[in-house]
């Protein structure tokens, strides 16, 4: 067994981005605050107790991330982010529980969200299990 030596506090994603301006003004669509570090090259995009940092990449470097939010309402954040202009995939009840949606940026990163299915609410669609 490994001594736990410190609490771990916070946990936050680097998402690689093209164009860093761009890229804050997208999250920010969202519904998150940003701002760009002072030392240039990044940038911070914060909503709640969530925060995605940005990473400034060269164009050719076509990297990834991805990260899960556990919400409220899947549904209120896939609506508010339609709403904004973004695409959003689902959501929809999967065999596990949750109710989830994704959405992808314009760099290409990964952004799954999910709240709890709803007592009442339909069966997991045979499409969510093949995820």
């Amino acid at each position: 067994m490994v001594p736990s030596v410190t609490r771990l506090q916070r946990v936050a994603p680097i998402f690689a981005v093209r164009d860093l301006e761009a890229a804050l003004s997208y999250y920010q669509r969202l519904g998150f605050s940003t701002r760009p570090y002072v030392g240039g090259g990044y940038g911070f995009a914060t909503r709640h107790d969530i925060e995605i940092h940005l990473g400034l990449v060269p164009a050719d470097d076509f990297r990834v991330s991805a990260a899960y939010l556990w919400v409220d309402d899947a549904d209120e954040l896939a609506d508010a982010w339609r709403d904004a202009g973004a695409e959003v995939h689902g959501p929809q009840d999967t065999e596990w529980g949750q109710h989830e949606g994704a959405h992808v940026d314009p760099d290409g990163n990964v952004i799954r969200f999910g709240s709890p299915i709803r007592p009442g609410t339909t069966e997991p669609s045979p499409a969510a299990s093949s995820e």
